[in-house]
């Protein structure tokens, strides 16, 4: 008889503990992972926001952008533009492939980041990175970046991966 009257409470707890934040973006459904913690947009040119914590307690923002079809410029110019917000010299990779027919371009960085509002000014945080993804969607591409100390993104790249690829699954 107990069972029965726990056997609910659990599978509640269960299925919270494994649950992700939905949310759609031009015609996609993504999954935020449950470790990311939502918060409101500092920007109503973000769709979403949400904190992600590193195991050393260092804090990055994860933000999605979409401005439609042909918004913000084509794939490159956002690349450039992102790998321009660190100082030189900075590492970086670009790659390109396709999911499920889309392409994505994932561009990752690290040394020192230049944070602030565009013509504003700038604040040097060293030792911080940058994971990005680009989505070339139907109606227009979709903006995912990732920025804040190298360990934490380092740590969380694999999860946008993976969140990119289950939102293209078919």
């Amino acid at each position: 008889m107990k069972i029965k009257k726990i056997l609910p409470v659990l599978l509640l707890f269960v299925a919270s503990s494994t649950y992700s934040v939905a949310l759609e973006v031009a015609g996609y459904t993504f999954s935020a992972p449950k470790e990311w913690k939502s918060v409101p947009p500092s920007s109503n040119m973000r769709k979403a926001q949400f904190e992600v914590s590193g195991q050393s307690g260092g804090k990055a923002d994860v933000v999605f952008f979409h401005f439609g079809s042909g918004g913000a410029g084509g794939v490159q110019a956002n690349v450039d533009r992102w790998m321009k917000q660190f100082e030189v010299p900075l590492e970086k990779k670009v790659q390109t492939e396709t999911l499920e027919g889309i392409k994505v371009t994932y561009a990752q960085a690290h040394g020192t980041f230049l944070s602030g509002r565009p013509f504003g000014p700038k604040t040097p945080n060293p030792g911080f990175a940058l994971m990005a993804a680009i989505i070339e969607g139907k109606q227009g591409a979709i903006f995912i970046k990732m920025t804040g100390p190298k360990e934490t993104v380092e740590t969380n790249s694999d999860l946008v991966k993976k969140m990119v690829g289950s939102s293209l699954k078919k």
